[in-house]
């Protein structure tokens, strides 16, 4: 069985996308042959299509609908323009249903849309550059990948496991077992102060929103892309801060630190702020809050259902495995590099599908 998602195009079926339960006829699944189209016509407006270029046949739901091109077409083509920005403004005109969420593609909706094509020539030339561009794509969000696997693997051997007290991989030169520590008494506290999107601007003072954590920002921040102006009750970093989200869908969510890096940076609402003492690093302290034991002690303090929230209060009890201050420095300045290295690949690959898009918007008529 496998699944047509916009995400991933053709792929494996797997937990988040068993629908059986929505199949109310018989004949419940379909074939999907090598050099066959796929796709589902409730998302076709969000570019839910893909060709199986596999040289095997697959088993879908029935409700997606499968095609084959024609004679003097080519299928390298039609992969791409078929989910291009070009054909997704036609699926939205030419769409059946009064809303838009209940939009459907049919398929004889489908093969009435006109379009123009170029020579079959001119059709294998672009199929075969973006099959390039794609591949080249797909080596940069693997190399990503295994950079972030990498990264997860240390944070597993680089901090003691439950009821140990050393950690199995440790700098040369370091022996001593860490310490706990209870977090309020080696750091203060204070919020930030309420800014929400409405606010941003194209210039200003540089500004974190507690949503970006979750999307944006790794351990250490230390470039900051969205502005806002300053207001009278602005809080502003003086360097060195550990961040927490004070709001999250889950749990995990909320679980997790950065260290605000530089000066005059706002900190938004819904951001508790910690400010270590002289015996703790800031990086330590944000790495050792986002994993490991103190991650799960963090996440059972939340409280909430739809909306889980995590105060200052609940961060001043959490109880921190601690070595002496040189080898917190060594640990935190690790992860930094390796979240350069992260952020790096991250640019690359982002330029990358800039570069696909900007492609995608000026090779098709």
């Amino acid at each position: 069985m496998w699944s047509l998602t916009v995400e991933s195009g053709l792929t494996p079926k797997t937990e988040r996308y068993n629908r059986e339960f929505l199949v109310k006829k018989e004949d419940a699944f379909k074939v999907v042959s090598p050099g066959e189209f796929i796709y589902n016509p409730m998302n076709m407006t969000l570019g839910a299509v893909d060709l199986n270029s596999m040289d095997k046949k697959v088993a879908v739901s029935g409700y997606y609908i499968t095609m084959q091109t024609k004679e003097s077409h080519s299928n390298s083509y039609f992969v791409v323009w078929l989910k291009s920005p070009q054909a997704i403004k036609l699926y939205k005109i030419f769409a059946t249903g009064g809303l838009t969420e209940k939009q459907r593609v049919q398929f004889p909706t489908l093969s009435s849309i006109e379009t123009l094509v170029p020579t079959l020539p001119e059709q294998t030339c672009i199929g075969d550059f973006f099959r390039t561009l794609d591949n080249t794509i797909a080596l940069h969000q693997r190399k990503l990948d295994g950079l972030k696997a990498i990264k997860a693997a240390y944070l597993q051997q680089m901090f003691p496991a439950a009821g140990e007290s050393v950690p199995r991989i440790r700098f040369a030169g370091f022996e001593d077992e860490w310490e706990v520590r209870r977090l309020g008494e080696v750091a203060e506290f204070s919020k930030g102060n309420g800014y929400s999107k409405s606010d941003l601007a194209d210039q200003g003072m540089p500004i974190i929103l507690y949503g970006r954590l979750y999307t944006k920002y790794e351990t250490i921040i230390e470039d900051v892309d969205t502005f806002a102006s300053m207001k009278e009750k602005s809080v502003i970093s003086r360097g060195g801060e550990v961040i927490v989200p004070s709001s999250g869908e889950t749990a995990e969510d909320i679980s997790r630190a950065s260290v605000v890096a530089k000066q005059g940076v706002i900190l938004g609402g819904d951001l508790n702020i910690i400010r270590t003492d002289s015996t703790i690093h800031p990086a330590f302290l944000a790495i050792t809050i986002s994993n490991g034991t103190q991650q799960k002690e963090l996440s059972k303090r939340a409280q909430g259902k739809s909306v889980v929230h995590i105060n200052n209060s609940d961060l001043k009890e959490v109880e921190l495995l601690c070595p002496a201050l040189p080898e917190q420095t060594a640990i935190g300045n690790f992860f930094k590099a390796v979240d350069k290295n992260i952020a790096a690949q991250q640019i690359k690959l982002d330029k990358l599908k800039q570069l696909k898009a900007a492609y995608l918007q000026k090779m098709f008529a």
